[in-house]
């Protein structure tokens, strides 16, 4: 589970439901790292083509809010709960399943693990790959957040994520829609991003230019959220990223179809995406479709 599908809306021909499906809460996060002489690069995955949802689409690591991110008896280190409610715009439950399912998903799919010692939480996790046990029960949710970091005697490192934004799919997407929160981070010192899960087929570090770049020339296909994202991050350095106060707005854009079936999205920015996506036709992707 990644980033928001936006795709094509249903065939008029099919009777649609009287109302649009609620979106169901969700968290991805942007990892990120500082090189030498490339500038910030960003981590990136790309779902195989088996995937029913958003195949072939270049994502960050996230995914839905499990139940089991609700009240999650997590000890962590770094701004509460209250905090990230205030920034958020949503309740104090809900603040704490989605900061638990950011670090939960991070790791997940990407083996990056922000935690810290119970007994020191100064004391950063630097090789996550120790846990690849708990991380496949976590997958295959034998396994709950919270269970793995209190039989390990970690607590979670929530100082180490910032809140970047919020974005809701279309009411016309008539599969399934999220209210996904974004989420930024550094890559903890020693830890390594590994994309090792069963959803996608390829990964790795990438500047947002380059990603912005693939996609305007028809090697990968980015959906308007991961790319409003890109080009946000896109010529900063990681301490100016994080030093960054956003203001998190929900942005819910709206969907159509013209006579042929293309979609074309709206939202604040659609016309530089649009205007991106749109070069890669004829070769591309002319109506919409990712790669599989």
């Amino acid at each position: 589970m990644t980033d928001p599908l936006i795709p094509r809306p249903a065939d008029p021909l099919i009777p649609r439901p009287a109302d649009p499906l609620i979106p169901r809460p969700a968290a991805t996060v942007m990892l990120i790292r500082d090189t030498t002489d490339r500038g910030i690069e960003v981590f990136l995955m790309r779902r195989h083509s088996a995937m029913d949802f958003v195949a072939g689409v270049m994502v960050f690591p996230g995914g839905g809010v499990d139940d089991r991110d609700r009240h999650a008896d997590i000890s962590w280190h770094g701004p509460g709960p209250s905090w990230w409610a205030g920034r958020l715009g949503v309740d104090e439950d809900l603040a704490e399943a989605l900061v638990c399912a950011a670090a939960r998903e991070t790791f997940e799919e990407s083996g990056v693990l922000f935690a810290g010692a119970a007994d020191d939480p100064d004391l950063l996790v630097d090789d996550a790959s120790v846990y690849r046990d708990q991380r496949a029960a976590l997958e295959n949710k034998s396994l709950s957040f919270g269970e793995f970091l209190r039989s390990e005697k970690l607590v979670l490192r929530a100082d180490l994520l910032r809140p970047w934004a919020n974005w809701v799919t279309p009411k016309e997407e008539r599969t399934r829609r999220y209210d996904t929160y974004f989420f930024v981070g550094a890559l903890p010192q020693g830890q390594l991003a590994d994309g090792d899960n069963t959803e996608t087929d390829k990964a790795g570090w990438v500047t947002p230019q380059a990603a912005l770049d693939d996609f305007a020339e028809g090697r990968s296909f980015l959906l308007p959220p991961t790319w409003t994202q890109l080009d946000s991050l896109n010529g900063h350095t990681v301490a100016e990223v994080l030093a960054v106060e956003r203001r998190i707005v929900a942005v819910e854009p709206t969907l159509t179809a013209d006579p042929g079936g293309n979609w074309e999205i709206e939202f604040f920015d659609s016309r530089r995406y649009n205007e991106a996506r749109n070069r890669r036709a004829p070769q591309g992707y002319a109506d919409g479709t990712p790669p599989t």
